[in-house]
């Protein structure tokens, strides 16, 4: 039993190429989270289902389901997680699991460790087992901390909060969060850290891995594979900008609901996207975008293909 084992997170995620933290994390880079801040959850999560990543959004509560930002409302978190899971408490291995804590350099409660470990623009991602009576992972002063250490960064906790009051005082950080209770934390004990975690019950529970990318938005949470992140701000922006452009064409009866929701556009739905993007001022921020895969999948495919797209 080793807890924060950065050979095991490297381990866990073979399948990112890039820098990593002195944890083993994947370090997805601050710019391609500044362009997710940008982007709607739907947009977000379509290019990661259709790779088989199905559980990946979790429905919870959030502590600010809307907070200003630079003078606006925002409701959004992203950043990259911090793992835990936690179980019961027996005597054995909680004696066993704190004498390792202790020689790994570990002080204070097994909630207080995950929380000291935090850096810039992280997220705890906290499986308390659903424990909300005596299992309020943060309050006042670990929120506090989490926005000292973090600065943008947040919590995502299956299982309770409590100083509900605090916590909202404190600004600029998301909480989100399966009850409130006004018990402090007992009777638990650390079973992981900075491992696989299981958020959720049944067909509604999400898997993250440490150094996925935390999506909070106002219905919930989305996390995002570290090795997609590229591609899913790559396709987001093309969603979006086709999603401009489908609601001006639809507006003008130029093409029906069918013909924009297609997976394939046609080569002449494609060159009217090309001329509205190089000369609509609405298109100013997407004329980097290569279309070239959408031109062949029109080539290639069947132009008159129904299927929708997700």
């Amino acid at each position: 039993m080793y807890f924060n084992k950065p050979e095991d997170v490297i381990a866990l995620t073979p399948a990112w190429n890039g820098d990593r933290l002195p944890d083993g994390r994947p370090f997805v880079p601050d710019k391609y989270l500044d362009e997710i801040r940008k982007m709607t959850l739907e947009e977000l999560w379509k290019p990661i289902f259709v790779q088989g990543y199905e559980n990946q959004f979790l429905q919870m509560k959030s502590l600010h389901p809307e907070f200003k930002e630079n003078g606006e409302l925002n409701c959004k978190m992203i950043g990259r997680a911090v793992t835990a899971s936690y179980g019961p408490t027996r005597p054995d291995y909680y004696a066993a699991s704190m004498a390792q804590a202790k020689s790994q350099g570990f002080s204070g409660t097994p909630n207080q460790w995950v929380i000291d470990s935090l850096r810039d623009r992280d997220v705890a991602v906290i499986d308390m087992y659903d424990k909300i009576y005596k299992g309020t992972f943060v309050g006042g002063n670990l929120t506090t901390a989490i926005k000292t250490k973090t600065h943008s960064g947040g919590a995502v906790i299956w299982g309770g909060i409590r100083d509900i009051e605090q916590m909202q005082k404190v600004n600029g950080i998301n909480v989100y969060y399966r009850g409130i209770d006004p018990t402090p934390i007992r009777d638990f004990a650390m079973l992981s850290f900075n491992a696989p975690v299981r958020m959720g019950d049944g067909e509604h529970a999400a898997l993250c891995l440490p150094g996925d990318i935390v999506y909070g938005c106002s219905g919930g949470v989305l996390f995002i594979p570290p090795q997609l992140v590229v591609e899913v701000v790559e396709n987001g922006a093309k969603t979006q900008i086709k999603d401009v452009f489908g609601f001006e064409m639809i507006t003008a009866n130029r093409f029906t609901t069918a013909q924009i929701d297609l997976n394939v556009w046609t080569e002449e739905m494609l060159d009217m996207l090309i001329d509205f993007i190089n000369n609509d001022p609405r298109g100013a921020d997407y004329r980097h975008i290569d279309w070239s895969h959408e031109y062949e999948l029109a080539r290639n495919g069947d132009p008159s293909n129904t299927q929708s797209a997700l």
